[in-house]
């Protein structure tokens, strides 16, 4: 063998155990896309809305008042709290497992708690299979808009959950 063919070894210390490559960690996967989408829409919202309460005329046969007024701008703000949340889902994942941020939900999960990650087609969303029995959704990974990223995010993550230890390799 030439000197061309060989590969060099990765030299490990014998202290710490090797761990498999793979994304550089803390990393946050979230939907960009929806999350501009959302946000952009809602400012917009609020932004007429707000428009339409200055412009209203004040006298006439019908009276606008301020009360009336700050309503408006209220439903605005209202629809714009809605688009927030729902923008809120992400999932950050760092050395000791994966925080999931849903709607209304956040849940920390240890790596070795996520028995396995599934996105079969059709699925609104990833789905984490628990050690506990119950399944998480990961409201963050979203085929919907963005099929070729979504896939990417969830072998990502499946690939972080087989080289961090899942639970179906703590059993034996």
């Amino acid at each position: 063998m030439t000197a061309s063919n060989v590969r060099p070894e990765a030299s490990v210390h014998p202290d710490q155990p090797a761990r498999p490559e793979g994304p550089t960690l803390p990393m946050t996967i979230r939907p960009n896309l929806t999350r501009a989408v959302l946000l952009g829409s809602g400012a917009v919202v609020v932004g007429v809305l707000a428009l339409i309460a200055v412009l209203l005329p004040a006298g006439g046969a019908i009276s606008w008042g301020t009360g009336d007024r700050l309503a408006i701008v209220a439903s605005g703000l209202l629809v714009l709290g809605v688009l927030v949340l729902l923008a809120r889902p992400r999932l950050t994942a760092d050395d000791e497992g994966v925080t999931v941020v849903n709607l209304t939900t956040v849940r920390r999960l240890a790596w070795p708690e996520i028995v396995r990650v599934t996105l079969r087609p059709g699925d609104p969303w990833v789905t984490l299979d628990l050690a506990d029995g119950t399944v998480l959704p990961v409201m963050a990974i979203q085929p919907g808009v963005s099929r070729e990223r979504s896939l990417a995010d969830a072998r990502t993550l499946r690939a972080l959950v087989e080289s961090r230890g899942s639970a179906a390799d703590t059993d034996g």
